[in-house]
């Protein structure tokens, strides 16, 4: 099964298309494929033979429909390597997300780590997914109270305490879920939480994950007082529970395995409004160096 976006870019090609077709000139399809597509969405360019031929009047009805399906075929997202790279939130709506997009509709297990970077000191969600049953299915939220993370799973919350989260600093947040006993663990840092039951069980249906938003219902229900204004990235989702090690291998950037979910490495994912792809901010340009010349006792210089 192709993801929403896939058949979304392809809609909005056709749509381009039939609002274009009467003039014949191929070069008008080529560029409002380009606008639409950018370079998130990897579509095929159509010879213009093809174009030829939907201007026969007597084949224009088959060739409407051919292209349609060619459309919604070989339009794709193409995973995109954000390695680098950091989602901006630049401001407080009730309309701006990323969703991320995954086919996975069963999860037995998940730990789901990113890097946040915020000045916010009131309700904001970091992670949100949320299928048709659970609006809150797997929901990283941090509350108010400076040490308070909070989790639902299921629909179930559960609140941690004594975790440092700080404002205009970048953290690693990571959470994990175990369905077969429920236990809910929060490691800010690498510094984990005691583990906590929330609810057992298996997540499934179609699931939704967005950034920048907390869903209050499948798909919406957002609340611009809850939502995201800052940076994000390195998100990493995987469906089962991440040892200590690896966690703390992903705190320290140093070569961690990626999730098999949601990878930051080869990222499938959609902007809604106005949020920014840019380069991260203050990474030392050296930083594969940092790392080597740090077992050498050497310093390294931005």
């Amino acid at each position: 099964m192709f993801p929403l976006s896939y058949w979304a870019s392809g809609l909005l090609l056709h749509n381009k298309w039939l609002s274009t077709h009467q003039s014949g000139d191929p070069s008008t399809l080529a560029q409002h494929s380009s606008s639409v597509a950018g370079t998130e969405n990897k579509c095929f360019n159509f010879s213009s033979a093809v174009l030829h031929n939907v201007r026969n009047p007597g084949r224009e009805h088959k060739m409407k429909r051919l292209l349609t399906v060619v459309l919604l075929t070989v339009c794709a997202a193409a995973p995109e390597d954000l390695t680098g790279k950091m989602f901006s939130f630049p401001q407080e709506t009730k309309t701006d997300h990323v969703k991320l997009i995954t086919p996975r509709e069963e999860f037995k297990a998940i730990t789901v780590c990113l890097r946040s970077f915020t000045d916010l000191s009131r309700n904001h969600g970091l992670f949100s997914l949320a299928t048709p049953a659970f609006a809150n299915a797997f929901l990283i939220f941090k509350k108010s109270a400076s040490d308070q993370i909070e989790m639902n799973i299921r629909n179930k919350g559960i609140s941690f305490f004594g975790q440092e989260y700080k404002l205009n600093t970048w953290q690693s947040v990571c959470t994990s879920w175990d369905g077969a006993n429920g236990l809910v663990q929060v490691w800010i840092d690498g510094k984990p939480s005691a583990r906590r039951y929330c609810s057992d069980g298996t997540i499934t249906g179609h699931a939704l994950i967005m950034l920048g938003q907390e869903q209050d219902s499948h798909g919406g229900g957002f609340d611009p007082q809850q939502t995201f204004v800052g940076l994000t990235t390195d998100v990493h989702m995987w469906d089962f529970v991440l040892s200590p090690c690896e966690i703390q291998r992903f705190v320290d950037d140093l070569n961690f395995s990626p999730g098999n979910v949601i990878n930051w490495r080869a990222l499938e994912y959609q902007i809604v409004g106005k949020i920014i792809v840019e380069n991260k901010q203050g990474a030392c340009s050296c930083l594969i160096k940092k790392k080597m010349s740090n077992m050498f006792g050497q310093s390294c210089q931005a």
